[in-house]
């Protein structure tokens, strides 16, 4: 007998693209924003009152806390929400400003990209609107140019330095082969792995990407998928689409 079973469907979020962090009056709502969905990271709750400045402290405290494994990723762009006739997303950055400037200081190379958002990410509904919304896009759009020039010009340092202190390659074999041996092959420090929107979605290959992006991820190494129209995606188009370049530890 011949029984006709339906596959499921391969469920895909898609590339990382920011973090949005909402605001609200007693909590605050950590959001993985992908290509193709929000995905709720961690609710946050304000122990007190945001006029009690050491509770405001500590919650902003724990806001920056939940964010670091995320920068640490690769993610590098943060958007700031909160209701109208608010001040909580603009408390938060003041807060940053003091007392974390290396987050967004320029040429640090693990700084991130900070914006600020109108409105209410307290829920999915919520969440699904504001990213929905043309000023959402068009903020993600600024930052992530932003962003992706920034690793742009550290690879352009890294293909001009001289000496053999640097790894860059294009090929997607050996882009498999050395991250698939990261772990064994410990030597290297910051890495970095791009590739443009327009590779991604025209490759034949999208598994075998699809599982090289995941595999980096496990494996510490700051992924990227840029715009191909922007100036960095057109950069890395150069290469082919796609980009892995490294330092070895001091």
């Amino acid at each position: 007998m011949v029984t006709n079973v339906k596959r499921k469907r391969r469920y895909r979020r898609g590339y990382p693209v920011a973090v949005l962090v909402g605001f609200e009056d007693d909590h605050a709502v950590l959001w993985r924003i992908f290509s193709r969905v929000a995905k709720r990271s961690v609710r946050l709750e304000l122990d007190g009152k945001r006029t009690d400045d050491k509770a405001l402290y500590n919650f902003h405290e724990s806001v920056v806390d939940a964010l670091k494994p995320v920068l640490k990723e690769g993610v590098r762009t943060v958007v700031v929400a909160a209701p109208v006739r608010t001040t909580y997303a603009q408390d938060f950055l003041d807060h940053v400003r003091k007392h974390h400037l290396y987050l967004i200081q320029t040429k640090r190379p693990n700084r991130a990209n900070f914006a600020e958002l109108v409105g209410s990410a307290d829920d999915r509904i919520k969440v699904t609107e504001l990213v929905k919304n043309k000023k959402f896009s068009k903020l993600i759009n600024e930052t992530t140019s932003e962003e992706a020039d920034h690793i742009i010009n550290v690879l352009e340092k890294h293909l001009y330095s001289t000496g053999d202190n640097t790894v860059v390659l294009y090929s997607l074999k050996e882009i498999e082969d050395i991250v698939y041996e990261r772990g064994k092959r410990n030597e290297f420090g910051t890495v970095h792995l791009l590739l443009t929107d327009q590779y991604l979605a025209n490759s034949k290959q999208k598994n075998r990407i699809h599982r090289l992006l995941q595999i980096s991820k496990n494996k510490k190494v700051k992924t990227r998928i840029v715009n191909a129209e922007t100036p960095a995606g057109n950069r890395i188009s150069q290469f082919g689409g796609i980009v892995f370049f490294s330092t070895p530890t001091k």
